[in-house]
């Protein structure tokens, strides 16, 4: 039976370092098979191909986003019940994540292959991209239960301190990604259809190793097949602790596609632009969002086992750890953004344009150290609502007016642009450390039947 990670003992920065390795190893992998449509479509298409794949993926991104919001529900309400050693808690959780992903991925999986072609219209999609746009979303949607399944097994698993895992899973689908980008867009020259078809069967891949490996392993407690119910308090506490992460990051990512549609209008060079440099952006951020997950797993754990202060150390100990990565990200942004612009694009325009904006965009790498972490830590506490409500106050607010008005003044380039995202993410600071440093993240009740840390 496969043991669990105890993240409460021992000291922090070399726990909280071998927890985040994987995660990052498995986030870059994912991160990779999901450029690598764009890559290979940069190399051997043009910029329409290249601008639906962009497109496309944003759409995707959405959904993958609010499944691990909830996911990441789950993760932390099994760490927390892990710390306090309820483990017929871990079991029915357990099972009711299994009930609760099983029913979104046939709504979901259904409601976008049928709404494939509005959402292309709103896009504001270049009409040379147009057709493309749409059959790689369509494609794509048909592959969201593998999305979903293995997004929910990596939850469970990391909620019960095991980040290896899914690690592996990911690293045959990334193999398999990039083989078939490189035989149907490459090879049959199928542009976006082909990197579609090779992305959900990389997912399904994923999917199907996950559950393979759970079913052989098991867990370290009693699991049976009569725990796959759904329980309505944890059902409950998932949808609690989850949903406001799951809404915060799909209506920030749906900030992104409104912003992708203001910048499709100015078009087709703008628009595979703008996809270029989000796809550098997702692995400039990786190591945060790998170090924010740890910190959100080991806070849960902790708070679960009454250890208030080793979660703060871990969240101290998180932000040092990604800042170091995220100035030198930054740094090489500024100094040569066109060797990272030119590995999706083979169009000088695109290049050069895509290179202006990453340079003023790239500030924000260094900010999200920041926001990113302090937000997981809020929510390894139980308090998931709060990142939620600043998060959406700086996007709504700030990012997607100020680039509404500034796609819409003279003489503006992507440079200005790119200042709206880390000036909206300065907001979020601004405001997370206030709230933390007013103590009230202390009062949360999520926990409090069965942690009184929380209390």
């Amino acid at each position: 039976m496969e043991q669990h990670n105890d993240l409460t003992e021992g000291n922090v920065t070399p726990t909280l370092l071998k927890f985040a390795f994987p995660f990052l190893l498995a986030s870059l992998l994912q991160a990779l098979y999901g450029a690598a449509d764009l890559l290979v479509v940069g190399q051997f298409d043009n910029s329409a191909q290249v601008s639906a794949v962009a497109t496309g993926s944003q759409i995707m991104q959405t959904i993958t986003s609010v499944i691990l919001g909830l996911t990441t529900g789950g993760t932390i309400l099994l760490g927390n019940y892990l710390g306090a050693k309820k483990y017929n808690d871990l079991a029915e959780s357990v099972g009711t994540i299994i009930c609760i992903f099983g029913i979104m991925a046939a709504i979901l999986t259904v409601s976008m292959v049928i709404l494939t072609g509005a959402i292309t219209n709103l896009m504001n999609t270049p009409a040379e991209a147009f057709e493309y746009t749409k059959q790689y979303i369509f494609i794509c949607s048909c592959g969201i239960p593998f999305i979903i399944g293995y997004n929910a097994l990596s939850g469970i698993l990391r909620g019960l301190g095991n980040s290896k895992a899914p690690l592996y899973f990911i690293a045959v689908a990334c193999v398999t990604n990039i083989v078939i980008d490189l035989i149907l867009v490459g090879g049959f020259h199928m542009g976006a259809p082909g990197a579609a078809i090779a992305t959900i069967a990389a997912q399904a891949i994923s999917f199907i190793i996950g559950v393979s490996y759970i079913i052989k392993v098991g867990f370290s407690f009693e699991f049976h097949r009569s725990h796959i119910r759904l329980e309505s308090e944890k059902a409950k506490r998932i949808f609690k602790l989850g949903l406001p992460i799951a809404l915060q990051d799909g209506l920030i990512n749906i900030s992104f596609i409104i912003i992708t549609a203001v910048i499709n209008v100015m078009g087709l060079t703008a628009s595979a632009s703008v996809g270029v440099v989000e796809k550098i952006i997702v692995f400039t951020m990786l190591p945060t969002i790998a170090f924010a997950s740890a910190i959100a797993a080991m806070t849960a754990q902790n708070m679960g086992a009454g250890k208030q202060e080793r979660a703060k150390q871990c969240l101290y100990v998180g932000i040092g750890c990604s800042l170091i990565i995220g100035i030198i990200c930054y740094a090489y942004a500024q100094w040569h953004p066109t060797s990272l612009t030119a590995l999706f694009s083979r169009d000088a325009t695109v290049i050069e344009t895509a290179a202006l904006y990453l340079k003023s965009y790239s500030i924000d790498c260094i900010l999200v150290c920041f926001v990113f972490s302090m937000n997981s830590f809020f929510s390894g506490c139980g308090n998931s609502l709060f990142p939620m409500i600043h998060s959406l106050i700086a996007t709504f607010i700030i990012r997607i007016p100020l680039s509404f008005v500034l796609s819409k003044m003279a003489g503006i380039t992507l440079y200005e642009i790119g200042f709206a995202s880390p000036l909206a993410t300065f907001a979020s600071l601004v405001i997370c450390i206030i709230y933390m440093r007013s103590g009230k993240w202390r009062n949360n009740q999520l926990f409090s039947p069965y942690s009184p840390s929380c209390n």
